[in-house]
């Protein structure tokens, strides 16, 4: 049995800002029925109650350049992704530059804190039938996409030119890794996944099994974040953590 990703997460001075943005922008809707106060943790759920949430927590991880990872949205017809567009625009988002020319279709967008994503233009076959998220999409090594198809049980749906993808066996939002070259690590990742521990199974044989995967701990060993979960890192250097039991939210 696997952990199960519980949720992708975002570190933000202001989690309440982010979050509502996400929430206006996806249509997911705050657990509870509020987006939260200043410093507080916020979570956004799923419309069919099924796969992950999206969990925005207090952190104060400065914007030293681009993300490892960030959402590509998915459009049904090009004014859908105009009025995508437009939604993002209205509640605080900006087009920024990546570099990306302007014969290609899709609309590079930064969220209130800076935060890229990507709504893709309709007829992305790859991306087909995955829901709104069609992707969150990480620049990372062939090899830590490998491992996180072992870690989490989902099988890769792409495996070429030392890109991957994985995908949940349920379907829903792929995980996809652009291979070489990765840009080096720069600090603490603002975007993580977070796992949470299939019943039965106890933290420390998980721990064990994720390392064996190829995880590492940082510092000399697991460190206990309480309420967070125990910290690890993936083949890649990047922060993920593990925790015990799912909230109730």
């Amino acid at each position: 049995m696997t952990s199960q990703l519980f949720a992708i997460c975002f570190r933000s001075p202001r989690p309440s800002e982010p979050a509502r943005f996400w929430s206006e922008v996806l249509g997911w809707r705050p657990a509870g029925g509020t987006d939260g106060g200043p410093g507080e943790d916020v979570v956004l759920l799923p419309p069919d109650g099924a796969g992950f949430r999206i969990r925005f927590l207090p952190g104060q991880e400065p914007k030293t350049g681009e993300n490892r990872a960030h959402f590509d949205l998915t459009s049904t017809s090009p004014e859908d992704q105009r009025a995508t567009v437009a939604r993002a625009l209205e509640h605080g988002g900006r087009h920024i530059d990546v570099g990306q020319t302007p014969d290609e279709g899709h609309v590079v967008l930064a969220d209130p804190d800076g935060n890229e994503f990507c709504v893709i233009e309709p007829g992305n076959k790859f991306l087909a039938d995955t829901g709104s998220i069609g992707a969150l999409a990480c620049d990372g090594t062939q090899e830590v996409g490998y491992f996180w198809s072992r870690a989490l049980g989902w099988p890769l749906v792409w495996d070429q030119d030392e890109e991957t993808a994985i995908q949940s066996p349920d379907g829903g939002t792929k995980i996809t890794w652009g291979g070489p070259p990765v840009a080096p690590k720069t600090g603490v990742n603002r975007l993580f996944l977070e796992l949470v521990l299939p019943d039965g199974v106890g933290m420390e044989a998980e721990c064990e099994r994720l390392i064996s995967l190829g995880a590492t701990r940082p510092g000399s060993g697991a460190r206990d974040g309480g309420e967070a979960g125990v910290l690890m890192l993936d083949p890649d250097g990047n922060e993920f953590t593990v925790r015990a039991s799912q909230p109730h939210f």
